[in-house]
This record gives C-alpha cells, sequence and structure tokens, in this order.
C-alpha cells in the first residue's frame, strides 16, 4: 500500500498533544477490527447480490469492487490520515483543500450518512431473533426493543474507546468463526459449477450495484478516530491493509460455501438466508450460531460506527466547526455530547425501512466521496511537499488516475437512484449548506462558545503548519 516517509509531521504535531501518551489509544488489532465492523462486520446482507445477479456475478463483485473502490479509498485514507492525524478526519482534509465551508458540507453530509447507516443495526439485531422469539417482530416490544439496544451499546461507546475496539476484536472472532466451520462442513457438497451460473439478461443492476456499494464503503470512517491511535503514522497504515483483506475474505469466502454446497434459488437469496444454508449443511445447532453471529456483528457494527459518528463531531469542535461543547469529553476520554448527538439520531432514523435506509446513505456518501476525492487531488497540487508519512507512489498525475474508477463507479450509483431517495437526500445537502452561515452567525453574536484547539495547526493562514 505504497510507501513510508520517514520524515516527522513537522507543523502537524508541533504542539505535543496531552493525550499522546494516553494508554487509552488504540493498537493495531483493535484498530483492524473497528476498521473491519466500519465496512463489513461480517457476511450479513451480501445475499442479495446473488439474488440481483446470480452467483458468478456476485463473487466476481466481490474481488473487482474492492480493487475499484475499497482500495482506492483505503489508500487514501491512509496517506490523509496519516497527514492530518487528528479527529476531524476527511473533515479537515476537504477544509485545508477546499477551505472551512465545504469542510462543513463534508463533516455534514458524511455524519447524516452515518448516523442514517447506523439506524439499520438495532433494528437487523432483531429481525435475526425475531425467529425464536416472536414479539420481536413489531409493536410496542419492537419499540421497546430497538431502544434498549440502542441504550446499551451507547452505553458502552460511552465507557471508552479501547473497550470497544477489544469489544469488536472478540464480537469479530465470534462473527466469523461459524463461517469456517461451515466451510468445512460444505466440502463433500461443493460443486464448482454452481460458481459458474450467470443471466446477464435477467440482472437488477440496481439491488446488485447499492449492495456491493453498502457492503464495501466507510473506508474513510476510521480518519475521525486517528486522533486515539497509537502511533497513527505506522499502525493506520498496515490496520488497513489488514483490513481489506479481512473484509474482502469474510464476504467472498461465505459467498464461495453458500453457491458451491447448495442448489441455486435465486428468489431465496435476501438477507438471513446464511442461517438456512447454515441449517441445510449443518443441522438446527449451525443455524443457530449463525443467527447468533449476525446478531452480534451487528451489534459491533453499531458501535464502531457510533465511535467514529461521535468523534467526528468532537474533532470538527476542535476546530471551531461547531460550538465548543461538542468538544468534552467524559471522564473515559469519549465525545459525550456527539455520542448523545449520534444516538439520538439512531434513535429518530430507525422507523426507516431497510431499502430506503442503504439507497439514502449511499447518496449522501457518494456525495461526500466526491469531495474527499478532490481533496486528495487538490492536496496534492497545493502542498506537493508537505509531509506525508505514508505516501500513495505515482506523483499528482497517479493521484488523478487512482481517482477516475470509483468517481465513475459513483456516477453510476447515483444515477440508479430513485427520485423519492434523491430529492430527500438533496433536502439534507442544502441543510448543510444553510447550516453553515448560521453557525458562523451565531459565532460572530457570540451566542454560543466556539473555539480552535491550541494542539492543531492553523491550516487557512499558516500554510507552513503542512510542509518539511
Amino acid at each position: 500500500m505504497g510507501n513510508y516517509n520517514d520524515a516527522e509531521y513537522i507543523g502537524i504535531n508541533e504542539v505535543v498533544s496531552p493525550r499522546a501518551n494516553d494508554p487509552r489509544k488504540l493498537s493495531l488489532l483493535p484498530l483492524v477490527f473497528l476498521i473491519f465492523y466500519e465496512v463489513a462486520g461480517g457476511p450479513f446482507g451480501v445475499e442479495d447480490t446473488v439474488q440481483a445477479a446470480g452467483p458468478l456475478l456476485a463473487l466476481v463483485g466481490f474481488l473487482v469492487f474492492p480493487i475499484i473502490w475499497s482500495v482506492p479509498e483505503a489508500l487514501i485514507t491512509a496517506e490523509l490520515g496519516t497527514m492530518f492525524p487528528e479527529n476531524s478526519g476527511y473533515v479537515v482534509w476537504v477544509s485545508s483543500a477546499l477551505g472551512p465551508f465545504w469542510g462543513f458540507q463534508q463533516g455534514w453530509v458524511k455524519w447524516l450518512s452515518g448516523v442514517i447507516d447506523n439506524a439499520l443495526y438495532p433494528v437487523l439485531f432483531l429481525d435475526y431473533l425475531k425467529s425464536g422469539i416472536p414479539a420481536l417482530g413489531g409493536g410496542l416490544p419492537r419499540v421497546i426493543a430497538v431502544l434498549g439496544i440502542t441504550l446499551v451499546l451507547t452505553y458502552m461507546n460511552y465507557r471508552g474507546l479501547t473497550i470497544v475496539g477489544w469489544v469488536a476484536v472478540m464480537l469479530g472472532i465470534l462473527s466469523i468463526l461459524p463461517f469456517v466451520v461451515m466451510g468445512f462442513i460444505s466440502i463433500p457438497k461443493l460443486r464448482p459449477a454452481r460458481w459458474l451460473v450467470a443471466d446477464v439478461h435477467n440482472v437488477d443492476w440496481n439491488l446488485y450495484l447499492n449492495t456491493l456499494f453498502w457492503n464495501l464503503n466507510y473506508w474513510d470512517s476510521i480518519s475521525t478516530l486517528v486522533g486515539e491511535v497509537h502511533n497513527p503514522k505506522k499502525t493506520l497504515p498496515k490496520a488497513l491493509f489488514y483490513a481489506v483483506i479481512l473484509v474482502v475474505l469474510s464476504y467472498f469466502f461465505p459467498l464461495l460455501v453458500g453457491t458451491g454446497a447448495v442448489p441455486l434459488e435465486r428468489d431465496l437469496w435476501t438477507d438471513g438466508y446464511f442461517s438456512d444454508i447454515a441449517k441445510i449443511l449443518g443441522g438446527v445447532w449451525l443455524r443457530w450460531w449463525i443467527q447468533g453471529a449476525a446478531a452480534l456483528s451487528n451489534m459491533g457494527t453499531f458501535v464502531a460506527e457510533m465511535s467514529s459518528d461521535s468523534f467526528q463531531l468532537l474533532g470538527m469542535a476542535e476546530r471551531g466547526m461547531l460550538p465548543e461543547f461538542f468538544a468534552k469529553r467524559s471522564r473515559y476520554g469519549t465525545p459525550l455530547v456527539g455520542i448523545l448527538f449520534s444516538a439520538s439520531g439512531v434513535i429518530l432514523l430507525s422507523w426507516m425501512s431497510f431499502q430506503e435506509i442503504v439507497a439514502a446513505e449511499n447518496f449522501l456518501y457518494c456525495f461526500g466521496m466526491i469531495l474527499e476525492f478532490i481533496a486528495f487531488v487538490r492536496l496534492r497540487i497545493k502542498f506537493p511537499n508537505a509531509s506525508r508519512p505514508f505516501k500513495i507512489p505515482g506523483g499528482t498525475v497517479g493521484a488523478i488516475l487512482l481517482c477516475i474508477p470509483p468517481t465513475i463507479l459513483i456516477g453510476v450509483v447515483l444515477a440508479f437512484s430513485s427520485v423519492k431517495v434523491m430529492i430527500i437526500s438533496l433536502a439534507a445537502v442544502a441543510i448543510g449548506l444553510v447550516m453553515q452561515p448560521c453557525l458562523k452567525r451565531i459565532e460572530k453574536n457570540r451566542w454560543l462558545k466556539f473555539s480552535i484547539s491550541s494542539d492543531l495547526p492553523d491550516i487557512h493562514h499558516d500554510t507552513g503548519a503542512l510542509l518539511h
């Protein structure tokens, strides 16, 4: 994943953070699994690719799509995350390249996209349990359960990022293990010819592309936690490299088992079908294990997503983009106000349907990624000599070429958006366009206190802060 530059951070780390030696900093293994849960969390949710396009295109998609999308996004995150090792993440990337107005827009759409996405997981958690507990299928018990799960997992975030990181490691192992067992059980029943089944004239491209995109994005979300990472200039690139491998294997291997060991019935390949395959191959015990792993996976994804969303708000407050109270930390070092805002957003949005949530968060995420790609190229041009502890080779031309395939993919995903999703998403973008001037007005009139952390360089007035 590129090359390392042993130069120390100049300007960016001129002031040593008071938390630089904090034992609560994230190490490599928890960071790998936090990225894993930011992006994937296991194969739960990939079943729709088989229904949409058949086994061959589903398998090819999870091999080709990471090359087109995941690897470029992970590389950009590694370069810019080590260039700006702070919790505002992609917000400061865009802000330093395009100015604070667009930096705020990036923060708004990415935070909203993350909260919308996170609203899925309490719902999916209950969907995997309702076969054993029918009362969770709807009504007041389901509402109470959604609120209860959200509160418990929110409290886990409040207690500290180190706890969240090691919980992610534990949940990740428990989520992957039953598929390893299922793989061994399936060996006598595998029929390689089943992997080659394809019907290009009967493909739901909208469902196929949206499912691939949803399951393989959000690599940049970890950038909002870089300020909490031990030695980020070395740890972050390594963690992203290992996480890419882990994510691709966690998708491809279960699909290989499921499509090769069981006769194809495309209509059955919907959310939760892996548990049915487990029952066919191993019996009821394996089905319950897969269902339990799915529930744990949703828990892990929720806590990882909420961590990045809430630390992003803290990072924006440290940059003076949000009122100072967003930068308040709990006694555990976690962003207290950011967690409360993110949890409230999850509860308010949990009423949306699965398809609406995926489509809406994909649209907003695409908007943010366009700004991110522009910022990446712009920083190469604007600050060619800036300290980049991890740098993608190829110069400015290479940076542009790297961004072309994922940008084309974004255009395709947006083209498949429904009119309803487009209107709702554009309305959300418009709110951000109005919100930033309003916050500047509030700051000017001193109705709320805004401040920039003394630990951070002034990226808008001191160009030397980014140079050797």
